[in-house]
């Protein structure tokens, strides 16, 4: 039998690994049939622009953080409806102003063309972006899982068929695509508005102009968004680096591959998703133990999955032939996945549980350092591709390394063993990957991961004995 704990975390899982599972096959299709059918400058531009709006988070200035972390675990019929009424409308003016700025300033800026309407369109994503945010985070927050799924799964869909449906008549260019994701975003704020009407709707007369509360929300959130946007630039630095320094044609190329390597962390970031609210209900006795057992229940098929990337490769190298050089890349790439989804499901849940915001940002901000170095080392100085590549991977383990061992002893769990295992097959993974693309390669990963498995028996088997407790009660 389930308790009811475990039913509910079940229940909530399911919906969120449903819509994340349709959404990892609806990237699948677009990250296979995009390239295939339209430009390799155009598919640059389009990655640019999807580059430069996931950085739109940025503008809201922790404003939505704040609210999650403040209001996390809290039962949604017991929120104060009129407060947040009033914080929506205020985000949603701030935003309309801070997009004025951008456009403004972008028209006064010597862009060509092309980039000058990717700014316009990002800024027109961040009004969108940053108000259904709010709402999302909300119903994150208030556990209300289900309409969050369905909000991310109604965007995901219609999304790729908008995309599909412009490619099937024979549009070929980038600026589609991006009005395709405009309106998917613009459907889902009016649903999420629909899921969360009693704040987005209510008597102009409850509005009231509540600057103390922003300030909170703002001074919570803002260490958690600028540990997000510092997360981000880790890899944006060196992708920015990569763009200047090459053109956007290799951008889009690498970009692709990017894509493909850091798929999984779809699935990743929806189990994180539920798991916060639930460990912000939890004995924080108890958290000790859950995250050894988490831990175990994540690496140990997070490295085995490393193994697809041999057939996935061959596969790709003949449906993608003009990619076929840029392919090559995803052996120094794939392993980002393993360390992005400890970070994401493990480590940054647990720092935010305990409110250990300033920590996540001291990291990540000696990440971004880090990458800054690398980025003028390798994409200037020595001007290597291969070398700029690679050190995504090299600053994503660093991170997750230094945060682990800060976190594991907060928590007080022993680690060391398992961070060093875990690095020894990541750089086995990579090295065969690279130097070894026959047969030899996929035995000699496998061999390594048949040992790892080996070492960490005793390990799996207290996991399995404890996944099975906790769903028991």
């Amino acid at each position: 039998m389930l308790n009811n704990k475990a039913f509910t975390f079940i229940k909530n899982f399911s919906y969120t690994l449903s819509s994340n599972l349709i959404s990892i096959l609806i990237s699948t299709v677009l990250i296979l049939i995009v390239p295939k059918w339209i430009g390799v400058e155009d598919y640059g531009y389009w990655q640019l622009y999807l580059f430069y709006s996931s950085y739109v988070g940025f503008l809201h200035f922790g404003w939505n953080d704040g609210i999650y972390l403040r209001y996390g675990g809290k039962d949604y019929n017991d929120l104060n409806k009129e407060l947040f009424f009033s914080q929506f409308w205020m985000l949603i003016v701030f935003q309309v102003l801070i997009g004025f700025v951008i456009i403004g300033v972008s028209a006064t800026l010597s862009l060509d063309v092309n980039k000058l309407f990717i700014l316009q369109m990002t800024a027109l994503c961040m009004l969108l972006v940053n108000g259904r945010l709010m709402l999302i985070f909300i119903l994150q927050a208030t556990n209300r899982i289900k309409e969050y799924a369905h909000i991310t799964l109604m965007e995901r869909i219609l999304y790729c068929c908008l995309i599909l449906l412009f490619l099937l008549v024979g549009i070929r260019q980038y600026k589609v695509l991006i009005f395709a994701d405009i309106i998917g975003k613009l459907v889902t704020l009016v649903y999420a508005t629909y899921c969360c009407r009693e704040i987005v709707f209510n008597k102009v007369s409850s509005f009231y102009f509540n600057l103390r509360e922003t300030v909170k929300n703002v001074s919570v959130g803002i260490k958690l968004m600028f540990a997000n946007v510092a997360s981000m630039l880790i890899i944006g630095i060196v992708r920015f680096g990569i763009e200047r320094n090459w053109n956007v044609s290799t951008f889009g190329k690498v970009s692709l591959v990017m894509s493909i390597s850091s798929l999984m962390m779809v699935f990743i970031d929806a189990v994180g998703i539920v798991m916060f609210p639930v460990l912000r209900r939890t004995n924080q006795d108890k958290l000790p133990m859950l995250y050894t057992t988490m831990r175990t229940f994540l690496m140990v098929p997070l490295l085995g999955l490393l193994i697809v990337y041999y057939p996935m490769k061959v596969i790709l190298t003949v449906w993608l032939p003009q990619y076929s050089e840029s392919l090559l890349y995803m052996a120094l790439l794939f392993p980002m996945c393993v360390y992005e989804g400890k970070m994401a499901l493990l480590i940054n849940t647990y720092l935010k549980t305990l409110r250990k915001e300033k920590l996540m940002l001291t990291f990540n901000l000696a990440s971004v350092v880090l990458s800054a170095i690398l980025t003028i080392l390798f994409t200037i100085m020595f001007k290597s591709l291969p070398l700029a590549i690679v050190s995504i991977v090299i600053l994503l383990a660093f991170r997750c390394v230094l945060a682990e061992i800060f976190l594991s002893k907060i928590i007080n769990v022993t680690v060391n063993k398992d961070i060093i295992l875990e690095l020894i097959l990541t750089i086995i993974f990579i090295l065969s990957g690279w130097f070894i693309s026959s047969l030899l390669g996929v035995g000699l990963y496998l061999a390594a991961y048949g040992l790892y498995l080996l070492i960490q028996k005793k390990d799996i088997q207290a996991t399995v004995i404890t996944v099975k407790q906790l769903v028991r009660g």
